[in-house]
């Protein structure tokens, strides 16, 4: 059995993929060009933004969306501990310092409400992760930013296509509108690694906002400072961080399935919801109200005396897992300069010694969740 079975995707839209791959080797564009402006359109009008710009990994748009919005030495932006590493290591990368601040123990997400005592005069930013597909209180983080002035800067990676209703107010009345991930803040930030629900055939990433100011930062910044009107005139120092027209081709196709895809995730979410949730030592993952997860994964939280075991009784049955993430951020070695210590962040902690991802993607069949329900129970009923 694998975690995600890739090769299952393909197979269920070969034909478009392969065309797509032969229409780019037979243009012989392969750096911008149609495809990825194509690309950008129609990614800006699925997140609902007026924007988009092609980049060539999550890391490098959360990377230039920083530069792009001039953040850099003496600043500092607060995140979670409780991510993948790129979140905070390019903080650090243009000079500024990671503030970190605990999660909520349902979500995972950064705790809103623990938000404002973090912030200090140097508090440029904010950047909230939407982790494993759900997105984090994105109404409540705008208010902290619009008070403070402060960027937000969505590290969407793992949540395209999620949803969170948000209440708009005019004269008349209140009413409640659904967003995307990556619409709400500054600027949104996507990663099209190949895991990914909109997952490219190598490394990939997006930028998206309402800014066109940020937009022509942006762009100049992710081809080398290069003017857009005068070959090797070089306007700011920037960087090569292009996303290739093959991989713009691959993720049109794909752009078109996310929705349905999203949908049968959650279907295999409910329908291990409905059998673990009767395991008093597994918790299922929360899905807030007024919130669209998409189940980038399905983590689960384990006793942590219990979690080493069930993952050994697992593997010993062919059942993959995962664990995101081992450690928390602020405990990394690469972060010790930060002189953060055990026990600063509790949650994010608790988080990481609990949390256990089981295989979860639009094409696995009822039979093999069946069977990792079932392997699962007997380890629970053998204790």
């Amino acid at each position: 059995m694998q975690f995600l079975d890739l090769k299952a995707q393909y197979k269920s839209i070969k034909k478009e993929i392969d065309s797509a791959i032969k229409r780019v080797v037979d243009s012989g564009i392969f750096i911008g060009g149609p495809e990825l402006e194509n690309f950008e359109k129609e990614i800006a009008q699925f997140c609902g933004t007026k924007y988009a710009i092609g980049v060539n990994s999550g890391t490098d748009a959360l990377l230039l969306a920083l530069r792009a919005l001039g953040i850099g030495p003496g600043s500092e932006v607060i995140t979670t501990p409780f991510t993948f590493i790129a979140t905070a290591e390019v903080i650090t990368a243009v000079g500024a310092k990671p503030i970190f601040v605990d999660i909520d123990p349902k979500t995972f997400n950064i705790d809103p409400k623990k938000i404002e005592k973090k912030i200090t005069k140097r508090t440029k930013a904010i950047i909230p992760v939407h982790l494993f597909g759900q997105m984090a209180e994105m109404g409540e983080i705008m208010k902290i930013a619009k008070k403070y002035k402060l960027y937000v800067i969505e590290d969407a990676a793992q949540a395209i296509g999620a949803k969170i209703q948000l209440k708009t107010q005019n004269r008349k009345q209140t009413t409640k509108k659904w967003q995307k991930a990556g619409s709400i803040g500054d600027i949104g930030c996507f990663s099209f690694f190949p895991s990914k629900n909109l997952g490219a055939y190598g490394d990939g990433g997006m930028i998206v906002t309402n800014n066109k100011n940020l937009v022509d930062k942006i762009k100049l910044l992710r081809n080398h400072g290069s003017s857009p009107k005068q070959k090797y005139l070089n306007l700011i120092l920037g960087t090569n961080s292009r996303l290739d027209a093959i991989q713009a081709a691959i993720l049109r196709v794909k752009l078109k399935y996310l929705e349905r895809w999203s949908k049968k995730r959650a279907e295999k979410a409910v329908y291990y919801a409905a059998h673990l949730s009767k395991l008093n030592k597994i918790r299922p993952p929360y899905i807030a109200q007024g919130f669209n997860h998409i189940f980038h994964q399905y983590t689960i939280r384990v006793n942590p005396k219990l979690r080493n075991d069930l993952i050994t009784h697992l593997r010993k049955h062919n059942i993959p897992t995962m664990i995101y993430y081992p450690l928390s951020l602020h405990l990394q070695p690469a972060f010790k300069f930060l002189g953060y210590k055990n026990g600063d962040f509790p949650e994010s902690e608790k988080a990481a010694k609990e949390v256990l991802s089981l295989p979860i993607y639009p094409e696995i069949k009822k039979k093999k969740q069946n069977y990792i329900i079932q392997k699962i129970q007997e380890f629970f009923e053998s204790r």
